[in-house]
């Protein structure tokens, strides 16, 4: 990976490309140590994994990549191509291939780091805070095609990242026990330097020097561990959105897709016509903060300081409202499923361990 992007990165609009993160998990769903062959070994993995496969931090954390999505309405299939390819991919060397925000069975100080220098490096310089992270999240690219919007669609946006947080909390468990939040996994994960709610920058060139920054000071080795909620990729040309815990269901992820490519392109819109007056950005980051916490802790029953940083509002009337004004309502559909979280504690509690890590396989 390239130490820094470059504006000339932004040069399309509304393109899309999702990451997907999984657990490698056995025959009874717990999480396998030491998995190699998956990325590393000899035979080649079907066609929509070719390049787009890698690990996370640990062995049996395993990243999926879609290529290039041209139009929004081709997301669904390349996604489901891709997690099929990789349950096949899996099945032949004898696993099975689980999805959430936390294993609940992954025990941190049991499982294998992977062996890739970068993470090793990371390993070094964090410490503590990046050997227990057995993290899994949704990561959405949207193409942006001028630098400066792309700054202020990401400004614009981190109103938006708890609500969303909290519409897809699925990490109640975590290292075996039940942490009594809904999002254990931003917890884990904001524990990391360089992550959580990113202050808004002023315009590109003010991130610029931020990113070059953080570089030549030795804070992070490339421009990819700039872990924010919301940023600007200057290597990708895009916003991207990684907020949201992993998801077993496919249809959740599309869901998110779709509502979260619709949310940049109406800011997209908006930049252009001149319509600049701040949705939210002028919030205090403590607030922001205090908003994701919410989110992290109550998950669909959360409520948030509102974009006035006076009143309240809840879940449903944020995502309903960000919805009519996008003239998107693939979120909406969510608010009324059961969440993640809570059902997870639900097999857990009516049926047991086994039935939960059952659930959590694709």
């Amino acid at each position: 990976m390239e130490e820094l992007g470059s504006r000339e990165s932004f040069d399309r609009m509304g393109t899309l490309g999702v990451e997907e993160e999984f657990y490698v998990v056995d025959s009874e769903g717990f999480p396998v140590s030491g998995v190699d062959e998956l990325v590393y070994g000899d035979d080649e993995p079907p066609a929509p994994l070719a390049g787009k496969l890698d690990h996370e931090l640990f062995k049996f954390t395993i990243e999926t990549q879609t290529p290039l999505i041209e139009d929004v309405g081709a997301a669904e299939d390349h996604l489901l191509a891709v997690r099929e390819a990789l349950v096949e991919h899996a099945e032949t060397h004898g696993y099975q291939i689980a999805a959430a925000g936390l294993h609940p069975e992954a025990r941190w100080r049991e499982l294998d780091h992977a062996e890739k220098p970068r993470y090793r490096s990371q390993l070094e310089r964090i410490q503590y805070p990046q050997h227990r992270n057995t993290t899994a999240g949704l990561h959405v690219h949207v193409g942006v095609d001028d630098p400066d919007k792309a700054v202020w669609i990401a400004n614009e946006l981190r109103w938006e990242m708890p609500p969303l947080l909290a519409l897809s909390a699925n990490s109640p468990f975590w290292n075996g026990f039940d942490t009594g939040l809904a999002s254990a996994r931003a917890k884990v994960f904001e524990n990391l330097p360089n992550t959580g709610m990113p202050t808004a920058f002023e315009d590109y060139a003010a991130f610029e020097r931020y990113e070059r920054r953080m570089v030549e000071q030795g804070a992070v080795e490339d421009r990819g561990e700039l872990w924010f909620d919301v940023r600007p990729h200057t290597g990708h040309g895009t916003v991207e959105i990684r907020t949201p815990d992993g998801q077993v269901d496919p249809a959740v992820v599309d869901a998110f897709v779709e509502g979260i490519h619709a949310m940049v392109i109406d800011l997209a819109e908006r930049y252009e016509d001149g319509k600049r007056d701040s949705l939210g950005a002028g919030l205090r980051r403590e607030l922001l903060d205090e908003n994701k916490w919410r989110a992290m802790r109550h998950g669909h029953d959360a409520t948030f300081v509102d974009r006035d940083g006076e009143s309240t509002i809840g879940l449903s009337e944020a995502i309903e409202r960000t919805c009519d004004r996008i003239g998107n309502d693939a979120l909406t559909a969510l608010l009324d499923r059961e969440s993640g979280s809570q059902r997870q504690r639900r097999i857990h509690e009516e049926q047991g361990s086994e039935a939960l890590r059952e659930s959590l396989v694709l």
